[in-house]
């Protein structure tokens, strides 16, 4: 009986743990759905690839993909995602060193700025990832509330 017991505890606590990592797990969708891995081209004089044939700035760098869309940064593991918000001084230097004219969806406010030259990384794109950030945590919130709203569904049935 005892053991019986332990067993039927420790398979709740395994899906009590399982519960919270996957209400922890939120992701950003940024547009980039590709059906294949993209053609990845090294910019010169760099360690960072870029993705010619893709129309978002899509980027890898170090074993990760990186995309500034929406003035944000975000990061995932794969061409596809799952995409985070990452802040700016979370960005590894050689991405934020990328010339302009590897960015191939750039931003309106970049159509005067020097191709060959690396964006101007500001005040101004600090203001956006901070709104970007702040989209992440309520998305995040309004997918716990409705974990937790199916959690209580299932406790009354």
């Amino acid at each position: 009986m005892l053991r019986q017991t332990i067993i039927a505890a420790l398979a709740v606590l395994a899906l009590i743990a399982g519960a919270s990592v996957v209400d922890a797990q939120v992701s950003v969708n940024v547009g980039i759905n590709l059906p294949r891995p993209p053609s990845l081209v090294i910019i010169p004089q760099t360690p960072v690839a870029y993705a010619p044939a893709v129309p978002a700035n899509l980027f890898f760098y170090s074993g990760q993909y990186y995309v500034f869309a929406n003035n944000g940064w975000y990061a995932g593991p794969t061409y596809n995602g799952p995409w985070v918000v990452v802040a700016p001084t979370h960005i590894p230097p050689p991405i934020l060193a990328v010339p302009v004219r590897y960015y191939r969806a750039p931003p309106p406010g970049w159509k005067h700025w020097k191709r060959a030259e690396p964006p101007r990384w500001d005040k101004h794109d600090e203001k956006a990832f901070r709104k970007a950030e702040k989209e992440e945590v309520k998305a995040e919130r309004k997918e716990q509330k409705e974990s937790e709203k199916e959690g209580r569904k299932e406790k009354h049935k």
